[in-house]
């Protein structure tokens, strides 16, 4: 996979560039012509700051052993229990984290494992927190198998702002927990799929960090 240990994702380096670069226009318009362009300057440069503070992707510490699944993305816990996932049709114990426009959208593997198979479907675009955007939204799935054989899934889910999935990881390669895969911009929702009989050490509602919250430990 691709180097992906930047201090900012490298996808935001477009739009902070461009960004950057009207605010420095309108900046320059504004002293040499003496026009109003003091109020947009000012607003580009806050979604300058703005985008370097959304494409951040901080360095963090990864606890336990291989047999503990850490969160996948930051964010907030808006769905725990068992269902069917419809890539594998298995049953699992699935874990839903929401993302918001101010969590870090790097997404980080759970567990150590080899990507046995990659799926991505087009679906519409409802608000994440809705449990339909599981099934109909747009979304990118990974099928992840341990070194002992367990499978689980995990899957980027596109909202209602977020229309851009990104994942550097494909069929064959391997990850090791707390390593990051990919991303989602503005705003979104990670699912995670894991065995049954999972012990899962956290409650709805609850914040999670990528690479560092514990989700549960395999059976």
């Amino acid at each position: 996979m691709r180097n992906t240990d930047t201090p900012i994702a490298v996808e935001g380096y477009p739009f902070i560039a461009g960004f950057a670069a009207a605010t420095l226009l309108l900046a320059l318009l504004g002293q040499f012509l003496h026009l109003g362009f003091f109020v947009p300057a000012t607003l580009f440069f806050v979604l300058t700051v703005f985008t370097v503070f959304f494409f951040r992707n901080p360095e963090r510490v990864t606890p336990g052993d291989e047999n503990t699944v850490v969160a996948p993305a930051d964010g907030e816990v808006i769905f725990l229990g068992k269902v069917i996932e419809p890539h594998t049709n298995g049953e699992f114990e699935k874990i839903s984290i929401f993302m918001s426009v101010f969590n870090v959208h790097v997404n980080r593997a759970p567990i150590s494992g080899k990507v046995v198979d990659g799926f991505y479907t087009k679906g519409k675009f409802f608000d994440v927190r809705d449990e339909r955007a599981s099934f109909e939204n747009e979304q990118q799935g990974l099928v992840l198998e341990t070194a002992a054989g367990l499978r689980m899934v995990v899957v980027q889910v596109a909202g209602l702002i977020a229309r851009r999935i990104v994942c550097y990881a494909k069929t064959g390669d391997s990850l090791s927990r707390g390593r990051r895969y990919g991303l989602i911009r503005f705003g979104s929702r990670l699912d995670i799929y894991l065995p049954l009989g999972t012990r899962i050490d956290l409650v709805m509602g609850q914040k999670t960090v990528a690479g560092e919250t514990v989700l549960g430990i395999l059976p």
